[in-house]
């Protein structure tokens, strides 16, 4: 073989290996956003209101100290929402309004921001298998021609040009199968983000209506 055939079967075998970490980039990034969003939700509107209901209660009696006893228990070290009560308990002497915009800055800076960061891997990865995919099918049918411009000189065996066509076939695949999975699997996560943000913001709204009250009165 000459320089440019080694030079493509080293650079196929390349893309294949590229292809391969881009789908397991794309799982991890998928199982850790996955996790992620669990971890930060209360898991169910249940929960919620019984969590907020107890808050609550503490708030009736300006036991802010019991606030933050519960929100730092380890059922809520993880939840979103508790997290951010203990910083408006930790900050009521700013006023509600002050409050209110510090706690939606803090949601949107720590835990929204983390869930777009990896959101946005698994974007550059659907993007980026297709491509590579139709690298693979350029550098098949590249070396498919060089041999075919050498067939009268070398007697080339016509298998090998299907080997290389095989080739730039199965790359396009390869990159659809990856890509096309994860836009699903990355819709999906993207619905689950949008619940944990409504969550968050109707749980903090109920929140903040009885720590203005005890904060006032």
């Amino acid at each position: 073989m000459d320089f440019k055939e080694i030079f493509l079967h080293y650079f196929g075998i390349f893309i294949y290996i590229a292809m391969a970490l881009s789908a397991m980039a794309g799982l991890a990034c998928i199982a850790i956003l996955n996790r992620n969003v669990k971890r930060k939700s209360m898991g169910s509107r249940a929960n919620s209101e019984a969590f907020l209901e107890e808050v609550g209660t503490y708030l009736e009696d300006k036991d802010f100290e019991a606030v933050m006893e519960l929100c730092d228990s380890p059922p809520y070290w993880n939840k979103a929402v508790p997290q951010l009560i203990m910083v408006a308990i930790e900050r009521r002497n700013l006023g509600v309004t002050k409050v209110r915009r510090l706690l939606s800055e803090r949601f949107e800076r720590e835990i929204l921001a983390e869930l777009e960061y990896t959101t946005s891997w698994v974007t550059t990865i659907v993007k980026t298998a297709p491509m590579l995919g139709l690298l693979g099918t350029v550098t098949g049918m590249i070396s498919a021609f060089a041999k075919i411009a050498a067939m009268q000189e070398t007697g080339t065996d016509p298998s090998q040009l299907a080997n290389d066509i095989s080739f730039a076939l199965l790359t396009t695949a390869y990159g659809l199968a990856i890509a096309i999975p994860l836009v699903v699997l990355g819709n999906k996560i993207n619905v689950q983000i949008g619940k944990l943000q409504d969550s968050v913001q109707d749980d903090l709204g109920s929140f903040l209506n009885d720590f203005e009250r005890a904060i006032r009165s």
